[in-house]
């Protein structure tokens, strides 16, 4: 029988073995596919954890965690406590707080570690896609995707993209420019989930700003003129609220916290669309 639980997922690196050994284990139990994940990677700071922890409490479940530094790994053990809710260092027992969880044994079943060769050749091929479309390139293989990311110019739209694929998700990503409206292909899409990346004018400004300078080119253009740039990012916000697309600011993020954000919302949808059907 399926059960639904919230698993979150904290690492002081990319993440990448922390999930991996999350995903194997999973794959040892029967009804496990409800399983909406949260993953944190890069937690090196106090104030990063901070406000996964406010998560974690908006969302009870269990907290897997490859946490190097005591203090960071003291503190969340400390508030798991608290909420009464189990943290396990994941190389610690993690088949054990998979059956507590679920509530079975877990299955030795043969083969079940070439799951994980599956999933190297899947993300070999997201990011072979990915590559293919980068910056609004081969439109017409959109409905492929899994993600595909909108954003005006400088919104970390290529590196995250990456990012992603590494990760395994096939990822497009298109420029919006008010004076260059996207392929109407974008606006019916069904099987991708189009989020739109946004970030304050200000930041924009100045990464903008910072990377003509570094071509040596002029910085005296409408590209980072404040209230073109304003009307540009006003422009992208209007558009992602039509289509009613989830929006997710960058300001403040780094390229692994955005890509873990977007994943989460990825995961969200993909657990609804199981629940309502």
């Amino acid at each position: 029988m399926s059960q639904r639980f919230h698993l979150h997922l904290l690492s002081d690196s990319t993440g990448e073995t922390l999930e991996n050994i999350a995903k194997a284990a999973l794959a040892q139990f029967d009804g496990a596919e409800d399983v909406v994940k949260h993953f944190w990677p890069m937690v090196r700071s106090e104030s990063h954890l901070e406000r996964i922890l406010t998560d974690v409490a908006a969302n009870p479940g269990l907290v897997l965690f490859t946490l190097v530094n005591r203090d960071t790994r003291r503190k969340l053990e400390t508030r798991c406590r608290a909420l009464g809710l189990p943290a396990v260092a994941a190389l610690d027992a993690v088949s054990d707080a998979m059956s507590n969880m679920l509530g079975q044994e877990a299955k030795a079943r043969p083969g079940r570690q070439h799951v994980m060769d599956a999933a190297y050749f899947a993300r070999v091929e997201a990011i072979q896609f990915t590559i293919a479309h980068d910056d609004g390139i081969n439109a017409q293989n959109w409905e492929e995707a899994d993600i595909v990311l909108a954003g005006v110019s400088r919104t970390s739209k290529t590196p995250t993209s990456i990012y992603l694929a590494n990760r395994g998700y096939k990822t497009a990503n298109i420029p919006i420019v008010p004076e260059s409206p996207p392929p109407p292909n974008l606006f019916v899409l069904k099987h991708p989930m189009v989020i739109g990346l946004v970030t304050s004018v200000e930041r924009l400004v100045q990464v903008r700003r910072n990377r003509l300078l570094s071509l040596n080119q002029s910085p005296d253009t409408d590209y980072v003129d404040e209230e073109k740039v304003r009307a540009e990012v006003a422009h992208a916000r209007r558009m992602f609220a039509d289509n009613s697309w989830p929006v997710l600011d960058v300001t403040r993020r780094s390229i692994e916290e955005s890509a873990a954000a977007i994943i989460n919302l990825f995961n969200e949808r993909e657990l609804a669309q199981v629940v309502d059907s």
